[in-house]
């Protein structure tokens, strides 16, 4: 078995782009070499700035030789038929073929035999194409004609080998080699390669390049935490930065630079973020305490011969530049009154179709007014946070640094005197912004962050803009999952359906009176410009405007819902719940999304138990009984056996399962309105025996009618007993 080792080398690949690019050339030339019926024992890739590449190791030297028949005409008949048979064969003449013997006769059976081509020959053609229609999100166009590249950056060398050769081929005007280049300080090269182990020794210990990514990003966060100790400072960890940082340097060396303490009066989110951002830094800290050190880390694409002291005073002087920006946003932001900006909202468009920012502001606030009472807010107070968290949308600051929205207006907020629980609201009413970030749970925080997340789907709900299987632009499905983890995390209770019509009416009530606003204004115009008659707006006769309004919130608010409630299957699936547990749950109309979980959770629990699973089969078989005699008889079954059937049914495990019946029902009930949904279902479990002693021994369609059908009403009776819990109809199994 052999090796193929691929490496493209270029310009500065842009660090975001890396880890993308990877997964896309091991896809795209698996998917060319399997195609070929070639197979790998391993696969392993690599990128870095100037280098984007990958490994594979087991290859055959060879794809397998094919040997395939393909059954043709009798051997009788007419000859275009015979000659149609070859040509889709392939073939020139039947000396190719043999004649085979069935019980309808001789046939023709052409004898294909196709030698294996060579892997080299495979990866030869595979490269080139997989080159030409690499996915990057953007691309450069360089050179002309024949050697024209479409890549992220220019193409300057092609290494290529196969079992210790060079693979021969030539893309962009580029021939493929056995020669890599290095450091552009500290080992340029070029480099003879021979296999995928030498190359990745003469890279590291010549070239000085650290191929793989994730190795890169354990030497500058061990290099960073060690700086940082050795100052007795503690590094500021951001993920994120980390793994752009190693797509920036080949050989990372981490340093300790230091900042100007002057400007420490700074907020830290934006002394952090300046650093992250502009300057690629990672904040410092002392150990135990709050606040950032006047320290940064910065990570040098070289060993510099001073160990680093010139690259760190480099960069101090351009952090403090980028520094005294900030400090001159925050120090204008702080002359105006948070609450002064909000009027400036009305210039700033949320959605062509919604209106502006400060339409917005007074839906949620609005409906912040509304859920205060039900998380525990004081209304003043959400209706306070929810008209100024928008606010620092037009600060200087938040203008050159939109990361900090929310973050800027608490500290506005603070300065001007508000309640500090109005500030944290301002803050936190974006959250939660991704799976890993903490959520809103202080009360008027919660009113806030739930409001604006219901507005914002509401909104879109009310144009049409909704998700779609591929695309999701306005973070739809995450606003969802904001609400609903919210709700859950914070046991809120309330009315989803009631909140989502409260508020699609409101944006409905706006799109409304702008779309009469703006049939007006033509009419108008018309008038003036054309001298036609004014007409009057009006809805046809045969129209109720009142009925048609209610309709387009009913079934606005439904679909809305119903999106919420496919959010909460998604969320709840880790949790091992099925989506058909929560059908379930829902098909009782419930809406209340923190009862609804409760349900679900002790209703899959249960069903995750013999008891459980045993009561389902038995559910099952009596509706599917049911069913079938409610089809033949043409009438449902429902409502309670007779007095004289209850008080002496004929067989002694009818007795049992009526009493059994009678009793779960008080205990379940009683269970369900206390919200006990663990114990309803203990409740439940015990008619698990008597219903499979009634099934063993009774005999549902007796002779006698009116033994039948009630009998068949006691069938009812356990079909409805149990769907109090939850519709045991829409459960799979």
């Amino acid at each position: 078995m052999s090796e193929l080792l691929f490496e493209i080398f270029c310009e500065e690949i842009p660090a975001r782009m890396q880890a993308r690019a990877e997964a896309d050339l091991a896809r795209l030339l698996g998917e060319r070499l399997k195609a070929a019926g070639l197979g790998w024992e391993a696969l392993t890739t690599f990128a870095g700035p100037r280098r984007l590449g990958l490994a594979i190791t087991g290859l055959p030297v060879k794809t397998e030789d094919v040997r395939e028949e393909r059954k043709g005409p009798r051997t009788d008949a007419p000859e275009k038929a015979v000659q149609g048979f070859l040509r889709g064969a392939g073939l020139d003449s039947l000396d190719a073929c043999e004649k085979r013997d069935d019980k309808k006769g001789q046939f023709w059976v052409a004898i294909i035999e196709k030698p294996g081509r060579a892997t080299v020959d495979v990866v030869a053609e595979a490269i080139p194409a997989v080159m030409k229609e690499f996915p990057w999100p953007k691309s450069m166009k360089f050179g002309e004609d024949e050697k024209l590249q479409r890549w992220v950056r220019p193409v300057h060398r092609l290494t290529c080998m196969f079992d210790g050769a060079v693979v021969p081929f030539e893309v962009f005007g580029l021939q493929a080699s056995n020669i890599t280049q290095g450091h552009r300080r500290h080992g340029p090269g070029p480099f003879e390669i021979s296999d995928f182990a030498q190359y990745t020794k003469v890279l590291r210990e010549e070239g000085h390049v650290v191929q793989q990514r994730e190795e890169r990003e354990a030497i500058i966060l061990a290099g960073a935490r060690k700086v940082c100790a050795d100052a007795g400072l503690e590094l500021v960890e951001d993920a994120g930065l980390l793994h752009e940082v190693a797509g920036l340097a080949e050989w990372p060396v981490p340093l300790l630079g230091q900042m100007d303490p002057d400007f420490l009066d700074l907020p830290p989110e934006v002394i952090t973020l300046t650093m992250k951002t502009h300057q690629k830094y990672f904040a410092v800290r002392k150990p135990g305490e709050a606040g950032l050190a006047a320290h940064f880390v910065v990570v040098a694409n070289q060993a510099a011969p001073d160990g680093g002291k010139a690259i760190a005073a480099g960069n101090a002087r351009v952090l403090s530049a980028r520094l005294s920006d900030a400090r001159h946003f925050w120090d204008n932001d702080r002359k105006q009154p948070l609450s002064g900006r909000v009027a400036e909202l009305s210039k700033i468009t949320f959605h062509d179709k919604l209106g502006s920012v400060a339409a917005k502001v007074e839906r949620v606030a609005g409906l912040a007014r509304d859920i205060a009472p039900i998380v525990g807010a004081d209304p003043k107070l959400a209706d306070r946070a929810a008209r100024l968290a928008k606010a620092d949308l037009v600060s200087e600051m938040v203008y050159e640094f939109p990361e900090l929205q929310g973050a800027m207006g608490r500290y506005y907020a603070l300065q001007q005197g508000e309640d500090a629980a109005v500030a944290d609201a301002i803050k936190d009413h974006y959250k939660p912004q991704g799976p890993a970030d903490s959520l809103p749970l202080a009360p008027v925080s919660a009113a806030v962050a739930l409001a604006d997340k219901l507005d914002t789907l509401a909104g879109f709900w009310a144009i049409d803009e909704k998700p779609t299987g591929s695309k999701d632009p306005f973070a739809l499905r995450r606003a969802a999952l904001g609400v609903i983890r919210i709700v859950l995390e914070g046991g809120f209770r309330f009315s989803t359906l009631k909140a989502i019509a409260r508020q699609y009416q409101r944006v409905d009530n706006a799109l409304t009176h702008a779309d009469i606003q703006a049939k007006r204004e033509a009419v108008m115009e018309a008038q003036a410009t054309l001298g036609q008659p004014l007409v009057a707006l009006r809805r046809t006769s045969n129209v109720n405007p009142l009925a048609e309004y209610k309709e387009r919130i009913r079934v606005g608010t439904l679909s809305l819902f119903d999106f919420f409630a496919d959010r909460l299957k998604v969320h709840l699936r880790d949790e091992g719940v099925r989506h058909d547990v929560i059908d379930a749950v829902f098909a009782l109309g419930d809406d209340d999304l923190y009862r609804v979980t409760g349900r679900a959770r002790a209703l899959q629990a249960f069903l995750d138990t013999e008891e459980g699973a045993a009561l389902l089969a038995g559910f099952n078989r009596a509706a599917n009984i049911l069913k079938a005699e409610e089809k033949k008889d043409g009438e449902a079954f429902k409502g309670a056996p007779t007095d004289a059937y209850l008080a002496s049914p004929p067989e002694q495990p009818e007795r049992e399962l009526i009493a059994a019946l009678a009793a779960a029902r008080v205990s379940a009930g009683a269970a369900l309105r206390s919200e006990d949904f663990t114990a309803a279902m203990a409740a439940l479990a015990l008619l698990r025996a008597p219903i499979d002693a009634f099934f063993e021994t009774v005999t549902v369609n007796a002779d006698e009618p009116v033994l039948r059908r009630n009998r068949l009403l006691l069938l009812s009776d356990i079909r409805t007993a149990i769907c109090a819990v939850a519709d045991f109809n829409r459960i799979d199994g």
